[in-house]
């Protein structure tokens, strides 16, 4: 039988559920109320700490600007010297860095087997000759035996038959000789052949220059069948060389033929040598989907201190501005702290800033409108300017109008970062 349930259980059940509740509602007023100090303290320093700031200058003077490509050196004229011919290598007559001059012998194949082709040639020659000489005396022979034929013929002493075999005897020793006439001409076309190729087992420079590489050995054997293999590499003429760089695709369009422009090279540290756009080549350069051009600047190397395959990073002078407002680009990058009133969201934004509103810098729009700022009392006044071109550490700005009437102009203070930012 169920027992009935007294008023005093009563009441300590329904204390006993409220625990867990009255337990919540004092974990969410602390919560509160350390949110809230948190807060009050946040919003204190905040109102206490000045803002400093790193400070530049508006200055007025001239920009050079510059576009930057890397490439190597190389001369002018460089030409790969190989032989047409086979054979085994028997002398070499000249080193690396040696100078030569046109026609000079680089090295000599051995000509022993060729030697002898051109001796049999020549004998086939005269052979061929011999028998124009035969052919020669077969048709006057003939010839003469014609005419004979015809004179008798005249007087009905020389019947049809023979002097059908006259005429066709006189007709064959023609036609020989020409045959044999041809076979001297093919035996002098051989000959000339053989000679040529006698001829190209002398291996010549055929530029006035200095020896970059030499790739054979003597006793070395050369095989040339499809290509030619490459001897020796020569330069023409080290004094006058050309550095090729590889301009970006979004420089190309600035870049003109006749444009300064200066480079270096590791060997020579902070040395500077200047040079010239000398062709800017139309075929483009494709290298892991990034697209360059070819562009060959001239250049003096009456020191001969730059040597082909150097390295060397150029910077062209495509754009010189004289005399125009300038400012630094740590100014135009400046964004200033959020101001109080853009903090008046709550402290959650202050615990929380990402949950809360931020100051971003202004959007660019088609005519390259830029913001910079201006200390006003200790906070950043703003003022909007047009930007030009830029070489990389100052900027060209155009001033606009301003609401506060104030005037931008060489000497004006501006600020380029924050040297204490609130916590």
């Amino acid at each position: 039988m169920n027992q009935p349930i007294t008023t005093a259980a009563k009441v300590e059940q329904v204390l006993t559920q409220d625990r867990p509740r009255r337990r919540g509602v004092v974990i969410a007023l602390l919560v509160v109320a350390v949110f809230g100090i948190a807060s009050f303290f946040l919003f204190a320093k905040d109102k206490d700490t000045p803002l400093q700031f790193v400070t530049g200058e508006v200055t007025r003077g001239d920009l050079t600007i510059q576009v930057t490509a890397t490439g190597t050196l190389a001369p002018i004229n460089q030409v790969d010297v190989g032989s047409e011919v086979s054979g085994m290598i028997e002398k070499v007559l000249v080193d690396f860095n040696d100078r030569v001059t046109q026609g000079q012998i680089l090295a000599r194949l051995n000509t022993d087997e060729q030697r002898a082709r051109v001796v049999q040639v020549q004998a086939a020659l005269a052979v061929a000759d011999a028998r124009v000489l035969q052919t020669t005396a077969t048709v006057l022979e003939t010839e003469l035996k014609l005419k004979r034929c015809q004179t008798l013929a005249a007087k009905g002493l020389c019947t049809a038959q023979d002097m059908d075999a006259a005429q066709a005897g006189y007709a064959r020793a023609q036609a020989d000789d020409a045959s044999a006439r041809a076979q001297v001409a093919q035996a002098r076309a051989t000959l000339d052949a053989e000679q040529t190729r006698l001829a190209k087992s002398v291996i010549r420079s055929p530029i006035d220059g200095v020896v970059l590489k030499r790739q054979i050995e003597p006793g070395q054997t050369v095989a040339a069948s499809l290509q030619a293999p490459v001897l020796f590499t020569l330069a023409e003429n080290l004094a006058q060389m050309e550095l090729r760089v590889a301009v970006d695709e979004a420089d190309i369009g600035k870049v003109r033929d006749g444009q300064t422009a200066t480079f270096t090279v590791d060997a020579y540290g902070e040395r500077i040598f200047p040079a010239t756009i000398a062709q800017v080549r139309l075929a483009p350069l494709s290298v892991g989907g990034v697209v360059s051009y070819e562009t060959i600047l001239s250049l003096n190397n009456a020191e001969l201190l730059l040597r082909p395959g150097m390295t060397a990073t150029a910077h062209i002078t495509v754009e010189e501005i004289h005399d125009t407002l300038r400012v630094p680009n740590a100014a135009l990058r400046f964004v200033p702290p959020a101001t109080a009133a853009e903090q008046k969201g709550g402290f959650m934004d202050q615990l929380f800033p990402r949950w809360g509103s931020r100051t971003r810098p202004p959007r660019e729009d088609n005519n390259k409108s830029k913001r910079i700022w201006a200390p006003d009392n200790g906070q950043p006044r703003a003022i909007d300017v047009k930007t030009g071109p830029s070489d990389g550490r100052m900027t060209q700005i155009f001033v606009s109008e301003q609401d506060d009437g104030g005037k931008l102009e060489a000497g004006t203070t501006i600020i380029t970062d924050t040297a204490s930012k609130p916590r």
